[in-house]
């Protein structure tokens, strides 16, 4: 049995349950955020020894063969529970039982939480990058205003982005897109100095490419971002039905360092995102542990999904 850990609204986790459904693999989605609702035991005898019963349906950990950690939300206690404290107290505590499960679960995960966690380190995935010779932008992480000015005065063009999150949570949901540093916005230096950023040499592009590695599989896509203006500096403020995408192969050395990239990461998935220069040369911006990959597989028809099932019921029968 192939165990999904995810949240209700996963769209990505959609596409694996088809697949498993075509297959007529048994499996069990565990949208996290309603974990509160199920009964669990975790016993002390081996890795094997829990269970979960949610509704009619108990699963014993024995039965699970390989599990897939796909963007989990923040468990939700009952109800029932109206008290602030208490509730807070309990969402803890099922927060606390979610980590003893992932660690039960061990080589069994097609990328382990734990490495998920240490590969979104993008500061180390740049070193790591270079190292195994992929050209890299140059890159400042800094909340220092004259680190920032020095840096700007050094580069004909800087890109500015978060180094961790994207996402502005409020009563409306915002995007940090990646931007253009300009010289106006440098001198907020009590802006700067808030929080650390992430500065590059901003790379003159001719196609954004994302790179879903599976394994020894590689899928490429190229995303034409220079065809709209919005798109032109972040692919994604431009996304639309217009913005054309299409399956491309990648320069063999190129595709060989994206699998090596991954592996060094600990990892079996990644989600690589590069640029194509207007020279040909390609460059490597970041790599998600855990990235969106269902809109490519819609918009080129590359089987990633089938790619993953094949990895988790490889792990399923080793």
């Amino acid at each position: 049995m192939i165990l999904i850990v995810s949240n209700a609204r996963d769209i990505t986790t959609d596409f694996i349950v088809l697949e498993l459904q075509r297959r007529g693999l048994a499996y069990l989605r565990l949208n996290s955020e309603a974990l509160p609702q199920a009964t669990v035991s975790f016993g002390t005898s081996g890795d094997h020894d829990w269970s979960i019963r949610i509704g009619e349906r108990l699963i014993h950990g024995r039965q699970v063969t390989a599990g897939y950690f796909r963007r989990p939300g923040t468990p939700e206690p009952d109800p029932a529970v109206t008290d602030h404290a208490e509730r807070r107290y309990c969402a803890t505590e099922w927060s606390a039982a979610l980590k003893s499960l992932y660690l039960r679960l061990g080589a069994k995960w097609l990328n382990a939480p734990a490495a998920i966690a240490l590969a979104e380190d993008k500061p180390r995935q740049l070193v790591l990058a270079r190292r195994l010779g992929f050209e890299v932008p140059d890159t400042l992480v800094t909340n220092d205003p004259t680190a920032l000015k020095a840096f700007l005065a050094t580069h004909g063009g800087v890109v500015a982005k978060p180094l961790r999150h994207a996402l502005l949570d409020g009563e409306v949901e915002k995007v940090i897109f990646t931007t253009r540093m300009e010289a106006a916005k440098a001198q907020d230096v009590r802006a700067i100095a808030a929080s650390p950023v992430i500065l590059q040499a901003e790379v003159p592009k001719r196609v954004d490419l994302r790179v879903t590695v599976i394994g020894e599989k590689v899928f490429a896509a190229a995303i034409h971002s220079q065809a709209t203006a919005d798109a032109e500096v972040d692919w994604r403020r431009g996304d639309g039905p217009s913005l054309r995408h299409e399956a491309v192969d990648l320069p063999a050395d190129i595709t060989v360092r994206c699998m090596e990239l991954v592996r060094a990461l600990g990892l079996t998935f990644g989600a690589i995102d590069l640029v194509e220069d207007l020279n040909g040369r390609y460059w490597f911006l970041e790599v998600n542990p855990n990235g969106q990959w269902a809109w490519i597989e819609t918009r080129t028809g590359q089987p990633i999904a089938a790619a993953l099932v094949d990895t988790l019921e490889a792990k399923a029968t080793a």
